[in-house]
This record gives structure tokens, C-alpha cells and sequence, in this order.
């Protein structure tokens, strides 16, 4: 192994302490086999590799990761994002940029679920805006060669070295980092960023050594990649993953569900316990032949385990699934069984998601505006738009609300205004607020209403006391009397 190449592949000190860790989060995210091939059951004493193997096998995993990844992406993206771009708006590639933010097919909103994605599970990501240099002197050139800036996401496991710089004014800056591009069976491609240049090695696998350097110019002058927090520490480069005690659990409940598995094969199937010399069958009704002078003490007997065990492990994992749902403020929105919760620890808990979903949008909204920012200075402009996520996640208890409702118009309170408020706020759970439906219910119920006779197509005269009986007689053809 060459100096270079051992060089240009080394992690700095955080990289090489927080590795490990990250493809622990990584795996308990993506599970299946990938999971399965980190070895995070805990082997037995004794137990040989093809034991070993086959319970891994047969182990199963219940992903309450990407569960709860996908339930905050869910909330996070559900409202849609505002997206002023200012002066931008009028570049020629912005649109084509929302469309396809990555030249991969994705948009920006999609690309930006993919890297809130991966700093959830690793409590932070890298974003880099690249643009190529294909030799043209004006924007119009580019425009005409279909060049603009696109973006790429970094994971923590891929970033193996960095650093922050403070400035005279304060504002910490990166001025070096380095990530492997791209790997091959045969090659890996490592891209350094400086403020002035960008180098590109080309590392060889089997023989251990730099294959090729290109050096480049960074014409921006600033290196364009953004760390994307989920959750911010303490230390510059690092987050704090919204899944690590998750994983943690889960990790448990997948060894637990092994031992259920195991405990009800030998319940099942009962191990016999002899000496060398005694001859037993297999099957039912099997002869086992013992030894004349075999002692009693050592007589043949079956070992099985008593079953009461499995509830035991079933009520430790119940317990973990419960924690879990304390720990991410999910219980009310992932509970398949009905708990003993009251209408305020219900609101509180939705209070508390609210929160810390708002905390994530933040830092989604501060990202995107620092990658709009960058993107402005490859097109030779200044940023003055405005990106906006969501500020409040209304999650509510729809069906606890009806009967919150319900039992309010129930109480015998003469107001007219009291009756149509509450009407409106049952129809605006049912409709949502922000749809038409809603609004036109909600103007008739303000409207005064004057009892009126109607006339049906017979002619019959049939007296309407009510709007509601209003409404439900002119569907029937009936007309003002």
C-alpha cells in the first residue's frame, strides 16, 4: 500500500470514531438482508457457524426505523413547500432545476425528502451543488449547452474529511472537505474541495495505489457543499440522529424475537438427554435400548423448556414498541390496540410531535435557502427569495374531536353563534379547512335562515324550518313557495 493512496483514503478522527456507529444506523434502517448480514444477533456459547446462520435466517425484523423515518417524511412533505425565488425566477434554468434538481429525475422536494431521509437516520447529511465547466464564457452558452447547477447528497459514511474555518466576521466557513464520488468494482473516485480548487483522485482497489489526479479550478470560490441537520450538536459535522435509541430497541426486540423463535422449536420438539452407550430411535414410538448396569441416575429423559417463557419475551418487546413510541411522540398515531390514554396525554403527545416536526422544517427551510444561495452565485446573481416549510403540523384526534363536538352542541346554550360555531369547526374536521366545501357549509351556516314554505312538483306545500331541511328539499326538486 502506497503513502498516497493510504493518504487520500484515511478518515479524519471523527469519520473513523463515528464510522462504526453510522453503518449501525444505516442497517437498522434499510433491514432485510442487509441487517441480517451485520450480524446483530448475539451468538450463543458454544453455537457453531451453521447454527449461527441458520437462526439469522430465520430470525425476523420488525423495522420500527423506517417506520418512524417515514411517518415524519409523511407529516414534513404533506402541506407542500412555498417557493419564492425572487429575481431567480426569471433564470432560464430554475425550472427545469425544480423538475430535475439532481440530472437524476428527482425533484427539488423529492431530493430534499432523500437527504431529510438520510440526517434522520445519521443525524446529518452533505449536500453538494456542483456545476460542470464545459468551457462557456456567458450564461447564454451554458443555457444553449444545457449546463446548470444540480445538486448530490452525501452521506455521512462516504464524507471522510472536513473542516471549518472561522471567519473575521464570526460565520464559520468550510474550507476543505473530501468524499468518495463513486465506486466501482475496480476504482474508487475521491473528490477534494478547496476554496481555490477541486482534485479528483482515482484510487485503485486490488493494487492499492493512486491510479490517476486531475485538478481543476474552483471557479465559485467557495466550496458549495451544505452539512443538512436534522438535529443539530454541539460539534460542526455532526447531528444527532433522530433513530439512535430506536435502533438501540430495536436491535433488542430483533434478539428477543429470536428467542421466541427458538424457545418454541424446543417446546415443540424436546431434546433427549442419554449416555454414549444407550441406542435411542427417532420418531414416535421409537425403542431406546439401554445398558444392563446403566445407573438410574442416568437413565434417558426429555429436556423441554416450559412455554411460559414466550409471554415473558412478548411482554418485553410489547414494552420496547412502547418506548419507542414515547421516544419519537408516535404512540397515538402507531397504536394498533386500543391504550388507556386521556384526551390531554393524547393532545400533549401531538403537541410534542408538533414540535419537534417544526424543529426538522426549520433546519429543511435554513438548507434550502443556503443551497438556493449557492446556486445564485453559479449564475452570477444574488439570492432574495424566500423558501418556506411548514411552521405547524396539525395533528389532531379527528374522531375524538367529532365526539368533543357532538357532546358540545348536546349542552342547551340559547346563542345561535354559539351553535354555528361549533357546527363549523365539525365540518371543517370533516372537510378540512382549507377546501371549498368547507367554506361554502361555513358562509350558509353564518347566513340567517327564515323558515319559508317550498312547493314539490306536485304541488304539495311542504314548510322548511331549517336549512339543512332547506337544502335536503331542493335536491328533491321542491322550490320556493
Amino acid at each position: 500500500m502506497s503513502e498516497a493512496y493510504e493518504q487520500i483514503t484515511s478518515g479524519n478522527e471523527d469519520y473513523k470514531k463515528n464510522k462504526q456507529r453510522y453503518i449501525f444506523l444505516y442497517h437498522s434502517y434499510i433491514g432485510g438482508d442487509v441487517y441480517k448480514k451485520g450480524e446483530y444477533l448475539t451468538k450463543y456459547t458454544n453455537e457453531s457457524e451453521a447454527e449461527f446462520e441458520e437462526r439469522v435466517a430465520t430470525t425476523p425484523l420488525d423495522n420500527n426505523v423506517a417506520g418512524v423515518v417515514s411517518l415524519y417524511n409523511s407529516f414534513l412533505f404533506r402541506q407542500g413547500v412555498n417557493r419564492d425565488y425572487g429575481s431567480l425566477g426569471s433564470d432560464p434554468t430554475i425550472q427545469d432545476f425544480e423538475r430535475d434538481a439532481d440530472l437524476d429525475g428527482r425533484t427539488i422536494t423529492a431530493f430534499m425528502k432523500e437527504a431529510n431521509t438520510l440526517a434522520s437516520v445519521f443525524g446529518m447529511t452533505w449536500i453538494v451543488i456542483s456545476k460542470e465547466n464545459v468551457g462557456a464564457t456567458t450564461l447564454a452558452e451554458e443555457v444553449v449547452a444545457g449546463v446548470r447547477p444540480y445538486l448530490s447528497v452525501v452521506s455521512p459514511l462516504m464524507m471522510l474529511d472536513w473542516n471549518y474555518t472561522k471567519t473575521a466576521t464570526g460565520r464559520y466557513e468550510l474550507d476543505y472537505c473530501k468524499y468518495i464520488e463513486e465506486e466501482t468494482d475496480d476504482y474508487t473516485y475521491i473528490k477534494e474541495w478547496y476554496p481555490d480548487s477541486v482534485i479528483t483522485t482515482v484510487v485503485d482497489h486490488d493494487r492499492s495505489e493512486v491510479k490517476s489526479v486531475d485538478i481543476a479550478e474552483n471557479q465559485l470560490g467557495i466550496i458549495p457543499v451544505i452539512a443538512h441537520y436534522s438535529k443539530k450538536s454541539i460539534k460542526r459535522g455532526q447531528g444527532i440522529s433522530l433513530i439512535s435509541d430506536i435502533a438501540d430497541l430495536q436491535r433488542a426486540c430483533y434478539n428477543e424475537y429470536s428467542e421466541i423463535e427458538q424457545t418454541i422449536r424446543l417446546s415443540n420438539a424436546a431434546s433427549l438427554v442419554k449416555t454414549p452407550d444407550t441406542e435411542a430411535g427417532a420418531g414416535p414410538g421409537a425403542i431406546i435400548h439401554i445398558p444392563d448396569n446403566l445407573p438410574g441416575e442416568l437413565k434417558p429423559y426429555l429436556l423441554q423448556p416450559q412455554g411460559t417463557s414466550v409471554d415473558a419475551i412478548y411482554k418485553s418487546i410489547h414494552e420496547k414498541t412502547q418506548a419507542m413510541d414515547r421516544i419519537t411522540h408516535l404512540g397515538a398515531i402507531r397504536e394498533t390496540t386500543a391504550r388507556t390514554m386521556s384526551g390531554i396525554s393524547r393532545q400533549m403527545e401531538f403537541e410534542q410531535l408538533n414540535a419537534a416536526l417544526a424543529e426538522i422544517a426549520d433546519n429543511l427551510e435554513l438548507t434550502e435557502e443556503q443551497i438556493m444561495k449557492i446556486y445564485a452565485q453559479y449564475q452570477a446573481t444574488v439570492w432574495d427569495g424566500v423558501i418556506e416549510y411548514p411552521d405547524s403540523f396539525n395533528i389532531r384526534d379527528a374522531a375524538a374531536d367529532l365526539e368533543f363536538y357532538n357532546a358540545a352542541l348536546n349542552i342547551n346554550i340559547p346563542s345561535d353563534e354559539y351553535r354555528q360555531s361549533v357546527q363549523k369547526e365539525i365540518v371543517k374536521t370533516v372537510l378540512g379547512a382549507d377546501s371549498q366545501e368547507y367554506r361554502d357549509i361555513a358562509n350558509s351556516i353564518e347566513m340567517p335562515f327564515e323558515p319559508h314554505s317550498m312547493i314539490s312538483p306536485s304541488g304539495e306545500s311542504v314548510e322548511a324550518s331549517t336549512y339543512v331541511e332547506h337544502v335536503a328539499l331542493a335536491a328533491q326538486g321542491y322550490t320556493h313557495g
